[in-house]
C-alpha cells in the first residue's frame, strides 16, 4: 500500500478531529476530537517512516505521542469531572467562571 493513502487519512482525521474542536460545546466531544488529531500525527509519523527499515524513528514518536494522549485524556477527564461537578453541566458555554 502506498504512503500517499496513508497521509490522506491522516489527512481527513486531523480535518474531522478539528471540525469536532471547533464546533462541539461539550467538553468530552472536544478531548476526543483532540484524541483525533494526535492519531492523525500517529499516522503520520508511521507513514513517514514505513519504507525505512532500518529506522525506527517514526514508531518511537508514534509511542511517545500514545503515551502523551493518555496522560492528556486521564487529566482532561479529571478537570471535566470537577467541572460536572462544579456547574453540573459539560458544555462548553456554560462554564463562564473563568473569563475576565
Amino acid at each position: 500500500m502506498s504512503s500517499e493513502y496513508y497521509f490522506i487519512l491522516a489527512a481527513a482525521l486531523f480535518c474531522i478531529g478539528l471540525a469536532v474542536i471547533i464546533t462541539k460545546k461539550n467538553a468530552v466531544m472536544v478531548l476526543m476530537g483532540v484524541e483525533l488529531v494526535l492519531n492523525a500525527a500517529n499516522i503520520n509519523f508511521v507513514a513517514v517512516n514505513k519504507n525505512n527499515l532500518v529506522s525506527l524513528d517514526g514508531q518511537f514518536f508514534a509511542l511517545f505521542v500514545i503515551v502523551m494522549a493518555a496522560a492528556e485524556a486521564a487529566v482532561g477527564l479529571a478537570i471535566i469531572l470537577k467541572l460536572f461537578k462544579y456547574y453540573k453541566t459539560t458544555e462548553l458555554d456554560k462554564i463562564n467562571q473563568l473569563k475576565g
